[in-house]
């Protein structure tokens, strides 16, 4: 089953810690065939939120949310279950200083919500 693993932290804290850690981390859940795709993320400052209201775009510089935790980046990770989703999260490095929050995938090409296949 696949899962995301969304990093929030302080941008403070994150951009303090070693690379080599995170990179290491990273190429040890790829050689293990536990990481489908990861990447770090630029910081809130270069974020721009986009929302459409009756038809009309929205533009807003900066996140969706003003919080001290901000998104830093994400791991798609392969697990047999969300126990070893967890247990895959927890040796993410910025877990060490901020949150890891670890969520199914609902496969919306398989199967959307209605309960009807998408067709090819």
């Amino acid at each position: 089953m696949k899962y995301l693993c969304l990093v929030y932290g302080e941008e403070g804290k994150i951009a303090a810690m070693d690379d080599h850690e995170c990179l290491a981390c990273d190429a040890a859940l790829r050689d293990s065939g536990h990481c489908l795709s990861s990447e770090a993320l630029e910081s809130t400052a270069t974020a721009t939120t986009v929302r459409v209201r009756n038809g009309r775009l929205s533009l807003t510089d900066g996140p969706f949310a003003e919080t001290r935790e901000a998104l830093a980046g994400f791991y798609l990770i392969e697990a047999r279950d969300l126990n070893e989703a967890i247990q895959l999260a927890a040796k993410i490095p910025p877990a060490q200083v901020g949150c890891v929050e670890v969520r199914p995938v609902r496969p919306i090409r398989e199967q959307p919500r209605g309960g009807r296949a998408m067709p090819d």
